[in-house]
Parts: C-alpha cells; structure tokens; sequence
C-alpha cells in the first residue's frame, strides 16, 4: 500500500492513500482485510477522501510493515466480501434522498405555477392507484387514507398542500426502507458464516487454504462436527447433515454422492468430500438476508402485535376524519385527521428496536437469530445448564490416570488420544491435550472411529476392540467388566474427578479422571441472573451422581440431573416447558444439541461444537458466562423500549388527531409532524439500548 500518515497519536493513525479515487469495492476490501488484521482494534475507510482510521495494538512497526505489504489482488485473494455491500446501500440511499430534495427546492424555485400544478397532478396517480386498489379489496389501510388527503386537497385546489404531503410521505418512505435494508444488512453481516480457512482437496494432498482462494469446481472436504463452508454437492463419501438452520428440519437427513449441501449446515456423522458450486460463502450471507426479511416465525410476538394494531387502528382515524367533517363541517380539519395514521410508526419502529438489539447484541459478541428468542430471554423464569464446557472451563485436563488389567499409563493415554483427537468435544481435547504435555506421539493405527453421541467412541487397533466413553456407555452398553480382583481398586477412583473409562477387548483397562474446575465467575453469573428475575437454575450432566452433587453445591443451582442422555436432556426441557415455564438451555457440546432445539430459546457457547452453534437460537463468546447477564439485560430493555414505544406513538398521534380536529393544525403540518414522528420514533429504536455499564454487575 502506497500511502501517506496524515496525523498519528498512540494507537491511532490516520492514512491518505496515494490513489486519486478508491472504488466502493476497494473501499469494502482495505476495510475487511483491516479488520482481519489480529492487531486491529478499529478501522474505518472512506472512499471519498481515500483516508483510513486505523487504531491498533502492538507495536506501530509491525502495523506499518503489514500495510507496506498491503496489494489489492492479495486483499482480493484472502478477504471475502458479502455480494451486499452496506457502503453501496448507503450511497444509492443518499443519492435518492438528495435528488429528492433538490428537485423539490428547484421546482418551488424555478418552475411557473402551470408547470407546478401539472407536475404535482403527475405525482398524485401513483397514491391514487393505491387507494383504489385498497378499496376495490375493500380493506381501509394507510394507502387509502394518503389517496384520500392528497386527492381532497387537489379537488380544493390545493396545490401547495398535496404536493407538500406527496413529498413529505415519499421521504418518510425512503428513510424507512433506508433504515431498515441498513438494520437488516447490518445484522446479516454478524449472522454470516465466518469460515476463513477451508481444507482443499488436491491431488497430492490436502491443503488448509483461505476461503477467498476457493473457486466452483474444486473439491473441499468436511468431517463429522465441522459446518460446510460453502455451497455445493457430496462428491465422495456419505454423511448426515443437520439443516436446521435453514430449513428447520429436526432430524439430519443423509447425503450421498451427488447431494446438494449448503453453507452453514453441519455434518453430524460421516466425512466427505465436497464439489464447490457458489464460491466465496455468499450463497449463505443471501440466505440469511433473505430469511431475516421474509421470515415470519422468527419475528417476536410483540413486532406481530404491533403490525397487528397498526392496521387495526386505521379504520380508527378514517373514522375520527369523518366524524370530524361531520361536526364540524370544515374540510380543512378533517384532512388534518386524515394526515395522521399510527400505522407507519408501529409498523417500523417495533421491528427495528428489535434489529438494533440484535445487532448491539452483536457487538457484546451474542449472536441471536430472531427477535423472537430476545421475547423469551426477557420473560424466562428457568434457566437450564450443561456442566461440561458450559459452567466449567472449555479446557478441563486430565489429573490422574489409573490403568487396570496390567496396562501402562502412558501407552493408555497415547491410545486414547489416538481416538479422542477426532471429536470437538472438551474431554476430547483434555486427553488430547494431555498426551501432547507428555511428549506421546499416537500415530494412526486404528480403523474407522464410531463416535455414539454422548457415550464414547468405538473402534478397533490391531484387531483389538477399543471402547472410550461414560460408565454408562462400558458397563452397560458395551457389558465392559472391571478386571479380576481389582473391584477394590475402582471402588478406590477419586470422586471428585469426572471419569473416561477405556476398555480393550471388553475388559476395563484404564480410568483417565478428569479434572474440570468451574468458571470462577459461574456462581456470581447464577446470582445476578436470580436477581434479574430468573427463579429456577438447574444443572443437566452425564457424570456420576456424586460427583454433580459436589459440583451443584459449589454452584448453588436449585436442581441437577446426573447421568442424562441428550434424549434426557431435550426430555427435562420439554417437561419444563408443559408445566408452564419459559425455559432457556446452555450448552456446548453436540449432546446439547436435542435440548438447545426444545427450549423457548437454546444459548451455545461459541467455542463448542459446530452442531451446537447451529442449532441454537442464540450463541455467545466463551471467554464469560457474564454475557448470559448482559443478554438477559438487554432482552429486558428491549421490552422495555417496545412498550415505550407504544405510549409514544398513541400519544403522540392522538394529540396530533385532537388538534387536526380542533382546527389548531393544518394538513401540512398534521403530515409532517405525523413523518417526523415516526422518523423520530424510528432513530430512537435504532439507538442504543440504556444498559447498565458491564462492571455494574446486577
């Protein structure tokens, strides 16, 4: 990058490319590779004045030798850009708004009165066309009640009045579809798939490359667990897909060769290898814009009201109109009437405090899927966790190691992380993890690892059976048996460790005890959620009853189930829910899976499994349990500003219609305060929600 430092202070630098002009695409480019950059704190670039605003972390040597490096086809090869660029959106808008407004001010200024008059009557067949649509299906709807103002104002020879209102309902019309495609745009962009590395399949070997260098017709392969990073079709292998995320689909339906798959669903069982179709993940970002756009279910129940009373409430003024013309037998007040609905503001201000909520939730690194699920994090009363990964760290290790049946400690640490290594579970990645602190190399000697979700893994190494799991899974399941004379031995395991039990040939070989500490700030999170009104906290895990006794008493939750399967799991949620309470579920893991679809609203932590996040309607990071307050704040105010937003616009317009009727206000300014009103009310949901700082702990 050629450019130049215009000002500097700490952390923050100020850039003038050395280009006459910068394209909007180039503008989307340098912004996201910025963002990309693990030293960057903020960027912004404008295209105008080809600047950027870069503040940074680190060294300014390392931040200088990156934007050095900095070329245009590098940038195109690693960053991806959805196909809906918000810089584009923003300039067509400003564009329109701007042409409007100057054609007014040249027309009042420069046109004959003829011209004028002929222009306005021009303007008026479009608002016409509507009313008598609405009409001839006999529906009283705002379209109707614009038609009727501005056609009684032309027929008074009013000129000035209809023209005034066509413009001021044309801008109103702008602005909301312009703060609305933003409020959309904005939230697709946190919704995307963010998928930036993918394993290309070549004929050498494969490869882990950026997603911007994969193009339609190469081949990208995918394992159990992992999402599909892009459109396209199974080219080898046979796997189970679970689509919930964009059909809604509960159960995974099976793909094989020559199956269509699409970005962001996620392999449940199998690995394959996928044909590209759509490059660039953009078929994904359009499937969520779509869906944001048209999809009712996802809308809250209070957004459904208020469209609901928005179009109740029409017949309403027309009739008040009427009443008006009838009392008072002056046509002037009766316009004024007519000049004032409560439908736009209702219509557009509930669904866009709910899309700034959700992209605010967005920036405190929640992800939610639909206004809805923010409903039910506001009116929960239970609140339902996973133990593993969720109130502990996602990263517990392995304490001890106790080997039965003559076995080695180490070589039965190296075989179980030969098998564990293949599975984004957290125990998984303890074992893992452990042998690779222990210096144990454990090379590929099995055959086909099985993994039974929420039970273990089954597989075999050197023609012997190997099983890895819960007690349940060996001992039930499997009919494992504790070798001879070592009953004392496992009567002996330490009860405050989890335990993952292997078995060789169905005979106990060693019991890997794992140490998983509780998040520190678990407790408080449980105390400050009881006191935003949370009444129930229970705890769902598959140890040993006694060992989730001593956890649930450190923790302080009303109640816990030991021992439960994902099928226990969705059980308990939906019995909850039968008996009348709004539930939410935490997890982290694919054994949450069944209970995050069942719950009102199901909340994954964003480093769990790929499934998990998926299927849940809502995902936070995982560096805090503190974000589940933080959600439950801002579901709160959420409400809240919904139903001050309600008293406003009754208010407001039934002042406005109380003083069209007592003939204080004229048409023209019945009609601006009615748009600057639903402007207002608009922006005020697009702002901030009043949240309590994150250090005011609640």
């Amino acid at each position: 990058m050629r450019a130049t430092i215009v000002h500097e202070s700490r952390g923050r630098m100020r850039l003038r490319l050395r280009q006459k002009a910068m394209t909007l695409r180039q503008a989307d480019l340098l912004e996201a590779w910025l963002k990309g950059q693990p030293w960057t704190r903020e960027a912004v670039v404008h295209e105008r004045t080809c600047c950027v605003i870069v503040t940074y972390t680190g060294e300014r040597e390392t931040v200088l030798s990156a934007l050095g490096g900095f070329t245009w086809a590098g940038a195109e090869a690693t960053v991806t850009l959805p196909s809906q660029s918000k810089r584009e959106l923003n300039r067509e808008f400003q564009e329109k708004l701007v042409g409007k407004v100057v054609m007014k001010a040249a027309s009042a200024l420069f046109l004959p009165a003829p011209v004028r008059i002929a222009r306005v009557v021009w303007h008026m067949f479009p608002f016409l066309h509507k009313g008598l649509r609405c009409l001839g299906r006999r529906k009283i709807k705002v379209e109707l009640l614009d038609a009727l103002s501005i056609g009684i104002s032309a027929c008074r020879r009013d000129f000035g009045t209809a023209g005034t209102v066509m413009f001021l309902l044309e801008i109103g019309e702008l602005l909301e579809e312009w703060t609305r495609k933003k409020s959309v745009a904005d939230l697709a962009e946190s919704l995307s798939l963010h998928v930036d590395r993918v394993w290309l399949k070549t004929q050498a070997e494969e490869v882990l490359v950026p997603i911007g260098q994969v193009r339609p017709g190469d081949l990208v392969v995918v394992r159990t667990g992992g999402i599909i990073p892009l459109d396209g079709v199974v080219a080898e292998g046979e796997i189970t897909v679970n689509q919930a995320s964009l059909t809604g689909e509960s159960v995974p339906v099976a793909k094989r060769p020559g199956g269509a798959v699409y970005a962001g669903t996620v392999v449940e069982e199998g690995e394959c290898v996928l044909e590209v179709r759509q490059a660039t993940g953009q078929g994904r970002y359009d499937q969520i814009v779509e869906m944001i756009q048209r999809s009712e279910q996802l809308k809250s129940a209070a957004e459904a009201k208020a469209s609901s009373l928005a179009d109740k409430l029409v017949p309403y003024t027309f009739a008040g109109s009427l009443l008006s013309l009838v009392l008072t037998r002056n046509v002037t007040r009766a316009l004024s009437v007519l000049m004032v609905d409560f439908s736009c503001a209702l219509k557009l201000a509930m669904p866009l405090a709910v899309l700034s909520a959700m992209r605010e939730a967005g920036r405190e690194h929640i992800t939610v899927k639909g206004g809805k699920f923010l409903e039910a994090v506001a009116r929960a009363d239970t609140i339902v966790f996973d133990k593993t990964g969720t109130l502990t760290h996602a990263c517990p290790r392995v304490a001890q190691i106790i080997p039965f049946h003559g076995k080695e400690e180490q070589e039965m640490l190296r075989l179980a992380a030969c098998l564990e290594e293949h599975f984004p579970h957290s125990m998984a990645n303890a074992v893992v993890e452990e042998a690779r602190r222990r210096g144990l190399r454990h090379e590929e000697r099995h055959a086909k690892v099985e993994y039974l979700v929420a039970h273990g893994i089954a597989s075999s190494v050197d023609g012997e059976q190997i099983r890895v799991g819960s007690a349940h899974f060996i001992f039930e399941d499997e009919k494992c048996v504790i070798p001879q004379g070592e009953q004392e031995k496992f009567d002996a395991l330490p009860s405050e460790y989890s335990q993952l039990y292997l078995a060789i040939d169905g005979v106990l070989s060693a019991v890997l005890c794992i140490s998983d500490p509780l998040r520190e700030e678990a407790k408080q999170v449980l105390s400050a959620l009881r006191d935003l009104g949370v009444k129930q906290a229970v705890m769902l895990t598959g140890d040993s009853p006694r060992t989730a006794a001593a956890i649930a008493a450190q923790l302080g939750v009303d109640d816990f189930r030991a021992g439960v399967l994902p099928a226990d799991k969705a059980d308990y949620v939906a019995a909850l829910r039968r008996e009348g309470h709004t539930v939410l579920m935490v997890g982290d893991g694919i054994n949450d899976s069944p209970a995050l679809s069942e719950a009102d609203a199901g909340i994954a932590i964003s480093d769990g499994a790929a499934i998990a996040r998926e299927i849940a309607d809502i995902t936070i990071a995982a560096d805090s349990l503190w974000e589940l307050v933080r959600l439950r704040q801002l579901a709160m105010a959420l409400m809240g500003r919904i139903q001050s937003n309600y008293r406003f616009v009754i208010g407001f317009n039934g002042a406005l219609i109380g003083l069209g009727v007592a003939g204080i206000l004229p048409p023209a300014a019945s009609a601006m305060l009615h748009n600057l009103s639903t402007l207002g009310v608009s922006l005020h949901s697009m702002s901030a929600l009043p949240l309590p700082k994150p250090e005011e702990r609640v």
